[in-house]
């Protein structure tokens, strides 16, 4: 959680230009493996944000969709901000099938804000990239009373320890800065964290958090894929990158037969504005 706060208080908070196009060259990539919202998570979520069928819903951040063709399915009426040129187009891909979903290609500081005209502020692994001192008190002031944010997050998988153990040894000679391993308590203490700075903000009453266990199977082409859509490999030099990457596919091939099993969290904190 330290290290998710420290990356928020430096650059990204303050450089908006460079967060919005952050994702741009693995647009293709997080569409393609990223872990989809279940079911199970977002029909909870619209219960406890007490959505009726005909509910108008303000996505921040939505990527090529992830979560957004999870709420389009049951009808409602979504106006959905991207930053991203190359994510909005891939949104607008994903949601074609769906009328009532409008995809805007904006970042939500930038967005001119439409007050009270939502019933449901939704934000699906994004919301941490805004500071909190803009992004809470926009996001009340979208609401109509007594509306809801809706924050979704998909923690990063994690293969099984002793798998984590044999790849850890190729991230010690070519990026051991990277050589992190959350386990499921760790990604609680990590939601815990993100559900008091809702609290903190003093915008939204009534917190309510929940979570899922999930687990993902993945081949080594698609694992080493999701691993370019992290922030931390983002951020790595080519170089360091592509002879990382050479080493994991080895270690998998050869210890684990070309595919890896994955486990994380899928969790919801669901707040009623002020």
């Amino acid at each position: 959680m330290k290290d998710l706060q420290e990356t928020i208080k430096t650059w990204y908070s303050k450089d908006l230009e460079k967060r919005k196009t952050w994702y741009s060259p693995v647009a293709e990539a997080y569409n393609k493996v990223r872990p989809r919202y279940s079911e199970e998570i977002i029909d909870r979520a619209v219960e406890l944000a007490k959505l009726s069928s005909n509910a108008t819903i303000l996505e921040v951040g939505c990527g090529p969709g992830n979560a957004t063709v999870g709420f389009a399915k049951l009808g409602f009426s979504m106006v959905c901000l991207e930053p991203s040129q190359e994510c909005s187009q891939l949104a607008r891909q994903n949601c074609a099938q769906y009328p009532n979903v409008e995809i805007r290609n904006t970042s939500f500081e930038e967005w001119e804000l439409e007050p009270g005209k939502f019933n449901a502020v939704l934000a699906a692994n994004a919301f941490h990239w805004i500071p909190p001192e803009v992004g809470y008190p926009k996001a009340a002031d979208a609401l109509k009373n007594s509306g809801y944010l809706i924050l979704l997050w998909n923690m990063t998988p994690q293969p099984h320890y002793e798998v984590y153990q044999t790849l850890n040894e190729v991230y010690q000679i070519y990026a051991p800065s990277l050589a992190q391993y959350e386990d499921r308590k760790t990604q609680e203490e990590i939601l815990k964290g993100l559900g008091q700075i809702v609290i903190n903000s003093g915008q939204f009453q009534d917190v309510v958090f929940e979570y899922f266990p999930c687990e993902i199977i993945y081949n080594v082409d698609d694992y080493l894929t999701l691993l370019q859509t992290f922030s931390p490999y983002l951020k790595l030099e080519q170089k360091n990158k592509d002879s990382l990457f050479t080493g994991l596919r080895a270690k998998i091939e050869t210890k684990f037969e070309g595919s890896i099993q994955l486990s994380y969290l899928s969790a919801c904190h669901i707040a009623q504005k002020l």
